[in-house]
């Protein structure tokens, strides 16, 4: 499950930070607390090592 934007994929990354207690999860803000409080370290592996170069800064809703 490969990140859809730059954004989601930063978001990720803070979030297993988080996941590691390399930050605090109490520093963590909208989609990035959703997603350690929902996703396991795998999926946010999975996402937050997304290659950006060709990801949008911000998903398109449809």
């Amino acid at each position: 499950m490969p990140a859809t934007s730059k954004a989601q994929q930063r978001a990720a990354g803070a979030a297993l930070s988080a996941k590691r207690g390399e930050t605090s999860a109490d520093d963590l803000e909208g989609a990035s607390r959703e997603m350690y409080d929902s996703m396991t370290e795998k999926e946010l592996e999975k996402l937050a090592s997304t290659s950006h170069d060709d990801l949008p800064e911000r998903a398109e809703n449809d």
